[in-house]
């Protein structure tokens, strides 16, 4: 068997290939794995360094964009894991255009190249932020997708363009849709990492508005073994959500990282907030529950632990990324 994992340098893509390469999934256990990475600001070799002398390991950096690297790549691949995307709000609120590229024109690269080599699995990696704000409940999977980011819109499309695959061409594709991811290995700027670091430096934390932005917290490792799942028993043409359980609003999250850090309100900032920035995300993962046995396993205390930990442990990996926002 081999796998191609786009993204596989990022944060989410590197934990599922060290998962793999280790032996966490014996669906897999004996599967060549290819990881295509640009290498971008996200993308670091160093989060694939506990697996790089793997013989079943082959690195590539290149973009999911090259048609030509991608279907020489794309040959004899049994299943394809692909994470790869710009995904940063903030930054897609600056400018779209990479966001556009890399999530649609990147998406419907691989799509077409994987039909041509005739893929028997393709998991596009998506996110719950497609689905716009809800206020009360649960999003199933049949609700209607209302991305109110360009991150999100371009996410959106390649959800559609997966979709546009299996319909028009009877491309094996399911579509996962997570909530907020954290754990080891996560990009310096997205919440817990950012906060975490600016702590154990002695920075105070930027909070947006008046903190009452709900999400769902998702731990990496748990994220994982449902796109695992899906990859091995996923209903093709389906979409399945994979939440954390753990809603909280940004206010308590911060609360709760606090506490768990020695620390006070005193080392809060507080900033205005996020243009068009969604109240409320909360997945439905009963699909996948119902179908495939998913469960969270990693409680948030002692997930959030082990992260603050990790950091605290790795100076030397988080300090070349960081820009402290003071």
């Amino acid at each position: 068997m081999r796998v191609l994992i786009t993204g596989g340098a990022g944060f989410i893509g590197s934990h599922y290939a060290r998962q793999l390469l280790q032996g966490a999934y014996p669906a897999f256990a004996d599967a060549e794995v290819v990881v295509l990475d640009k290498l971008t600001y996200a993308g670091n070799q160093e989060n694939l360094r506990p697996v790089a002398e793997n013989p079943r390991l082959r690195f590539v950096r290149g973009d999911i964009c090259d048609a030509e690297l991608v279907a020489e790549l794309m040959t004899g691949v049994d299943v394809v894991v692909h994470f790869a995307a710009e995904s940063h709000v903030d930054r897609s609120i600056l400018g779209a255009s990479d966001f556009v590229r890399t999530n649609v024109v990147g998406t419907d690269t691989l799509l077409q190249a994987a039909l041509a080599a005739g893929v028997g699995k393709f998991v596009h990696v998506s996110t719950d932020e497609v689905y716009g704000s809800i206020e009360t409940g649960s999003w199933p999977e049949e609700h209607a997708l209302e991305p109110n980011s360009p991150y999100s819109a371009a996410k959106a499309g390649s959800d559609l363009m997966s979709r546009a695959y299996f319909r028009t061409h009877e491309l094996p594709v399911c579509v996962t849709r997570c909530s907020n991811n954290y754990g080891p290995y996560q990009f310096p700027e997205k919440l817990l990492p950012l906060f975490i670091t600016n702590l154990l430096d002695g920075h105070r934390v930027p909070l947006y508005g008046d903190g009452g932005n709900v999400r769902d917290w998702l731990h990496v490792d748990d994220h994982c073994r449902g796109i695992q799942l899906v990859a091995e028993s996923g209903r093709p043409g389906e979409v399945y959500n994979i939440g954390g359980g753990t809603e909280l609003t940004n206010r308590r999250l911060t609360e709760r990282l606090l506490e768990a850090m020695g620390q006070d309100f005193s080392m809060v900032r507080p900033v205005d907030d996020r243009k068009g920035h969604d109240r409320r995300y909360s997945v439905d993962h009963a699909k996948i529950a119902a179908e495939l046995g998913y469960r969270p396993r990693v409680g948030f205390d002692e997930g959030l632990a082990e992260t603050i930990r990790w950091y605290r442990e790795n100076r030397s990996w988080r300090e070349p990324l960081k820009q402290v926002q003071k």
